[in-house]
């Protein structure tokens, strides 16, 4: 079926600006629907560097305050431009810059609030971890802060 032998560590980006907006990106790899930077893990890295790797390489951003979301599994799904097994594990953070500059992996990017971004035509595992998020700060007990992802 596919090139791969074991299912691919993969990372997702979920990175917010200082006005509380996450950025999503348009993909090739993707068609018709918004994703997050992100990408493999390359062997011997941990998940927090590769989070960071792939943000700085897929927007020019940097980032900071890592919080992992969730993990996903994705067997084969046939969104993705090619035959694929990735196991994703999903970070939101922070950047103090809106300065993106994509590399040839995205054709287009928006910055979006949480629930406008539900608006728009997501990844179903984009969409997965924007709900997740959303469920996050509308907890019960949980304030709501500017700055918190």
């Amino acid at each position: 079926m596919a090139d791969q032998i074991f299912p691919e560590p993969t990372v997702g980006v979920f990175v917010f600006n200082q006005d509380d907006q996450l950025l999503l990106l348009g993909s090739h790899k993707w068609p018709g629907k918004y994703v997050v930077p992100g990408g493999h893990v390359e062997l011997g890295e941990r998940l927090e560097d590769a989070v960071i790797r792939e943000t700085k390489e897929e927007t020019g951003l940097d980032i900071y305050d890592l919080q992992f979301i969730v993990f996903q599994e994705f067997v084969y799904d046939p969104s993705f431009w090619k035959p694929r097994h990735f196991i994703f594990f999903d970070y939101a953070c922070r950047t103090t810059s809106t300065d993106v500059r994509l590399n040839d992996e995205a054709e287009q990017y928006v910055w979006v609030s949480l629930e406008d971004a539900m608006h728009l035509p997501m990844d179903a595992y984009t969409r997965v971890c924007v709900e997740k998020l959303i469920e996050r700060r509308n907890k019960p007990g949980k304030e709501h802060r500017q700055n918190s992802v």
